[in-house]
């Protein structure tokens, strides 16, 4: 399941000059820096390769939490995201269904009942009118919920007497009937039965959703996916990636991996394995994050957070924990403050830490935990943040106070919950508060902002030795940006894309 495809070996090129940007970079055959700024062109020498471009040469962006199965599978699905009412959601269900072989499944996701003026959480029966009784499985937007169809309920064998799982709930109306949705480990109940899509076809979605991101400035990502998707980025590598990942796996395979004695660091540059991503709790939109006032859904009980916090630690394994709410974010220091420089390459994370109580962020530096957050949620949550955190907005979304605390902070998207877009996230994390007004003093500045995505990142998966960075020595990925657009994607000295 884990074996590493070998890649094709790199033709060698004689040297490489970006020049006409800012800094001009030159790099060796080898994909590493030779040198930057005034250096470039002598260093480079008289037959290099010369590359124009113009912009600014950053260090190449990373998204340090991403979904890439999320993203290749709505390209073969039907995406709800944006509609604004649940009658559109409905009508592209509907159009969808009638594309389809009789007796196949409506897939798809990104719905978002927040952002329908009736912000009621739909259910089964408008499915069964809209999909004419198909089996119907929609993901929503952030992954922690789902809208199923009576047809999808009844092939997972889910019905009035099918009691909650453990770390899930099962939505019932007033007669104790299954309305449809579905919250946190209660998904997987019907999820483990949707068909998936031949490994052909997925790979060459996901082969376009990798080509897709590297447009959008990107050379490397930090992907929170199945194994079946680490298993295709193999296949893809054989061939070549078009940026780097780094893969961490679910909690659910430690017990494998720790008997194949796998550690984090497995790999090669291109395609490597870091850590095990375990669920604390749910989420704002689906209202189960869990908070210290006793609400939302506690996904992962304590005692077995403690014991793969420990398993990780002994075992060369680095551990990423998803917490969203100031409960479970709690919980999640109190896990891993014991374990704090247990081994020389720790570096647990904590997933999103969307709230914080302000006593608990100085607990980041003690405990050597990372805050690996997306700054494009805030735009999306404020007004539901308003809503449902009112009283503890000082916590949510607090990249500068984090970082005032002593937190190393590693930005990404949260794709295809959010956008990958990595300019997005800059502006979301800088200017955009501010101009939002929304507690401003909570944005970081732009120097900041563009370390997390970058040095931030590498050190996140133990690769700042290697990336984040442009120094000599260093791996020559650049990101050139001039007036808020991409105009090239630079991956180890080679131009990967380009801004016609």
């Amino acid at each position: 399941m884990f074996d590493l495809a070998a890649g094709g070996g790199r033709t060698a090129v004689k040297s490489r000059l970006f020049a006409g940007c800012r800094p001009e970079v030159a790099a060796g055959c080898d994909g590493r820096i030779l040198a930057v700024g005034p250096a470039a062109r002598v260093t480079a020498g008289p037959g290099a390769e010369v590359i124009e471009l113009r912009g600014q040469a950053l260090p190449g962006l990373a998204d340090s939490h991403i979904h890439l199965q999320g993203l290749a599978l709505q390209r073969l699905e039907v995406r709800l995201g944006g509609s604004r009412s649940l009658e559109e959601a409905l009508a592209r269900v509907g159009r969808h269904a009638r594309g389809l072989a009789q007796g196949e499944w409506v897939v798809g996701r990104g719905w978002c009942n927040d952002d329908w003026p009736d912000s009621r959480f739909p259910d089964r029966r408008s499915l069964d009118r809209a999909a004419e009784g198909r089996p119907v499985f929609l993901d929503r937007k952030d992954g922690h919920s789902a809208w199923v169809s009576s047809a999808a309920l009844a092939a997972a064998g889910i019905g009035r007497d099918t009691p909650d799982p453990p770390g899930g709930v099962i939505d019932r109306d007033p007669e104790g009937e299954p309305t449809g949705i579905l919250r946190e480990n209660a998904v997987r109940l019907v999820e483990r039965v949707v068909p998936t899509p031949t490994p052909a076809r997925f790979d060459r979605s996901l082969l376009q959703t990798l080509r897709d991101l590297a447009r959008l400035g990107l050379t490397s990502v930090h992907s929170m996916d199945p194994p079946a998707t680490f298993a295709a980025l193999q296949r893809l590598r054989a061939k070549g990636l078009p940026l780097r990942v780094t893969y961490n796996l679910p909690a659910a395979e430690v017990g494998y991996v720790v008997r194949l004695g796998l550690r984090s660091g497995l790999g090669d540059d291109q395609l490597r394995i870091w850590g095990v991503k375990g669920f604390l709790d749910g989420s704002l939109g689906s209202r189960t994050a869990e908070m210290l006032d006793g609400s939302g859904v506690p996904v992962m009980p304590q005692q077995e957070l403690i014991e793969l916090a420990r398993t990780c630690a002994s075992t060369g394994l680095n551990l990423c924990l998803h917490a969203i709410g100031d409960g479970a974010v709690r919980r999640a220091l109190d896990a891993l403050e014991p374990l704090a420089g247990v081994r020389p390459d720790w570096r647990p994370r904590i997933e999103h830490a969307q709230c914080v109580d302000p006593g608990d962020m100085p607990r980041f530096r003690r405990a050597g935990v990372i805050a690996s957050m997306q700054p494009i949620h805030a735009v999306a949550d404020r007004e539901l943040a308003d809503r449902e955190w009112g009283g503890r907005l000082h916590g949510a979304y607090a990249w500068e106070a984090l970082r005032r605390a002593g937190a190393v902070l590693a930005f990404g998207s949260d794709a295809p919950v959010e956008s990958a877009d990595p300019l997005r996230g800059l502006e979301a994390a800088t200017s955009w508060r501010r101009a939002a007004g929304w507690l401003p003093e909570l944005a970081v500045a732009r120097a900041q902002a563009l370390r997390a995505y970058t040095w931030g990142a590498a050190f996140a998966v133990g690769m700042e030795d290697r990336l984040g960075r442009l120094r000599p020595g260093l791996l020559c990925d650049l990101t050139v940006v001039e007036n808020g657009r991409v105009l090239a994607t630079v991956l180890g000295g080679r131009l990967v894309w380009r801004a016609s």
